[in-house]
């Protein structure tokens, strides 16, 4: 009788708990961000890993298939599952020329457990990178531009 009821009860919850969570159409301009270093701080504080100052290693990090963000000019950070009709967003390099550039989306937003994620439906404006930081942090990592690739002289 108990397997009865505890088979009964599971194939009640189990279709529920596989369903998707509803999306809300949103639009929200932000900065297309690496999320390891700017949730990390491995390559220092939030304000270092954003604008031009990190825009070479959010390349790395993207096209190594760590997830892009999008941080909202309000702070609230989205996770990007796809931009557009782009299928390899989730995997990095749909997005590169978007890294570091501040955007405005028009999209879908998903909430699951305290977390934001963002379907972009359409890349309404790319207003290219306007956080031009690298003045007061240089490049972050200072690694990041190969010696090679630097004017002569520093």
């Amino acid at each position: 009788m108990r397997s009865l009821i505890f088979g009964a009860l599971a194939a009640i919850t189990l279709p529920m708990a596989g369903q998707a969570a509803e999306g809300t159409r949103i639009q929200v301009t932000g900065e297309i961000i690496d999320t390891w270093c700017y949730f990390s701080g491995v390559m220092g504080s939030p304000d270092a890993v954003v604008g031009s100052a990190h825009h070479t290693c959010a390349l790395w990090c993207s096209a190594g298939g760590i997830p892009v963000g999008l941080l909202a000019e309000d702070g609230t950070v989205y996770m990007v599952l796809k931009v557009g009709e782009d299928d390899q967003t989730a995997g990095g390099d749909g997005i590169l020329k978007l890294a570091a550039h501040t955007v405005e989306a028009d999209g879908t937003l998903y909430q699951r457990d305290g977390l934001n994620y963002i379907v972009v439906n359409e890349v309404v404006s790319d207003l290219d990178i306007t956080n031009q930081n690298h003045d007061d942090y240089g490049t972050v990592p200072p690694f990041s531009i190969p010696d090679s690739a630097k004017p002569q002289g520093e």
